[in-house]
């Protein structure tokens, strides 16, 4: 009888394994099955939606605006017009032949038009105005706002310069290859008033090729001659992923903007590195002194060396510590004070074991999610709206909300005490947090994700989603739309 009993058990536990065994398939299995993207979607179908504590207000009773009525100025002489053509090219694809594509330099409210046309790049390319709160239509992401342009095909982006500062352009058609093979350049809006006529205000563009940075197509040191006493405007963009930094040495400099932001009453400061996220940008200004002065790139030979001579160089400084926007500049009243949000919105970073498209393993998640189930934040027009971000990872995430810019209110529970400072792509450092507050102002279907574009491309992907509005363009499919 104990022999029966005991293989009785031996029979039960077996059976319940195998069930249990089963059941663990079954889970994994319609797990992989629900992850799969279908060949084509709308994205404002994928997400999980999240109305901030708000209510809907549309509820359906009125018709949606398809994001390609949302345009700029359709008609009107452009102030400035430009054509750009992707290409192939022996060694990158580039615009113009050129690697970084031509920089557009335009005045503040000029009305920009600005043709591209695809020569040969097979995927399609598309241009998106990285830090420029376009009109939705004009944003440039294949899939969400248009579709990728094809070989021999062309597409017109008309727009306001409203804005002052540095900004830059990329392709938004797999972004997290074609910008690392070439397809971006500098954007600039300037003041209307023409500035000192001796003056020097250049944009230093660092890029990667073959894993070494460079400072626009320069990969060593290039010598400048420049008069003592000339007033110098350095606009530094970061077209990379990952994180870089700059050195400013030989004189006191001021931070003069950030992703095109004026900062309100800078301060000389010296003996700091500046840091760039993915896709940030920092103006820096100093008056050339008597002595040289060196622009360099931390852990890369790229740099910039300005003498009166056009001679002399500077060694690269040791270790110094990094500037804090945080505390800088002085404080100003900005449109959140001491009003309400109407929205109140999480980002919760992090990394999860499932199926993301049908592929296991362990990807980033978004509130305990995998893509394609991250947030859709939805707001209306005219809301003010608040987000804590953080970041659960080991990993640095440049956050970037398209067509919006973004006011840091704290840092790890801590306010922000200097100039108001204003994102369209904060860097957010492992097991960092931040308050950021922003108004729903500009009515579309925006991108929100991660500027290291290789983590976008594995489903560090948002959006943000304004009611009444709806787009008909899909992602994947015939068109061939990615975005990331």
């Amino acid at each position: 009888m104990r022999l029966l009993s005991n293989r009785y058990f031996v029979g039960s536990l077996s059976a319940v394994f195998a069930l249990g065994f089963l059941g663990l398939l079954g889970w994994a299995g319609k797990a992989w099955n629900d992850s799969r993207l279908p060949g084509s979607f709308n994205a404002m179908d994928m997400g999980v939606l999240d109305y901030g504590g708000g209510r809907p207000q549309n509820h359906g009773r009125h018709p949606q605006v398809g994001v390609d009525k949302i345009t700029g100025p359709r008609e009107g002489k452009a102030d400035f017009r430009i054509m750009l053509t992707a290409a192939e090219t022996p060694d990158a694809w580039a615009f113009n032949g050129s690697v970084p594509g031509p920089e557009i330099r335009v005045r503040q409210g000029d009305l920009v038009e600005v043709t591209l046309v695809n020569k040969d790049i097979d995927e399609g390319v598309t241009i998106h105005w990285h830090g420029v709160d376009v009109p939705n239509a004009e944003d440039g992401v294949a899939g969400v706002t248009q579709n990728a342009v094809m070989p021999g095909e062309d597409y017109r982006y008309r727009f306001n310069a409203d804005q002052l500062g540095t900004f830059w352009y990329h392709s938004h058609q797999v972004s997290s290859k074609q910008v690392r093979r070439g397809l971006y350049g500098a954007f600039v809006i300037v003041a209307r008033e023409p500035p000192p006529p001796n003056a020097i205000d250049e944009t230093a563009i660092i890029h990667d090729f073959d894993g070494k940075p460079a400072l626009n197509d320069q990969r060593g040191v290039e010598r400048r001659r420049v008069e003592p006493g000339t007033p110098v405007r350095l606009r530094i963009v970061n077209s990379n992923g990952s994180p870089e930094r700059v050195t400013l040495i030989g004189v006191p400099f001021r931070v003069v903007g950030i992703d095109g932001t004026d900062v309100n009453r800078p301060t000389p400061i010296e003996g700091r590195t500046i840091e760039l996220g993915g896709g940030a940008r920092y103006d820096l200004a100093f008056t050339m002194p008597e002595v040289a002065v060196r622009l360099g790139v931390v852990d890369g030979r790229a740099a910039y060396s300005f003498s009166a001579d056009g001679t002399t160089d500077l060694q690269p400084p040791p270790r110094l510590p990094v500037f804090d926007p945080s505390s800088y500049g002085e404080p100003r009243e900005s449109v959140f004070g001491g009003r309400a949000f109407d929205r109140h919105f999480v980002m919760r970073i992090g990394k999860k074991i499932g199926f993301m498209d049908g592929r296991p393993g362990r990807h980033w998640s978004v509130n305990g999610k995998i893509f394609p189930d991250t947030p859709m934040y939805v707001v209306t027009e005219g809301d003010f709206v608040k987000m804590r971000i953080v970041n659960d990872t080991g990993a640095v995430h440049p956050m970037h909300l398209h067509g919006h810019h973004a006011l840091v209110l704290t840092r790890n529970g801590e306010p922000t005490t200097g100039s108001p400072w204003w994102v369209d792509t904060l860097n957010v450092l492992p097991d960092e947090q931040y308050e950021i507050a922003f108004q729903a102002d500009n009515p579309g279907l925006w991108m929100d994700h991660c500027h290291n574009l290789p983590h976008a491309a594995d489903g560090l992907t948002m959006h943000l989603m304004y009611e009444g509005v709806s787009t008909p363009f899909r992602i994947g499919g015939k068109g061939e739309n990615h975005p990331e």
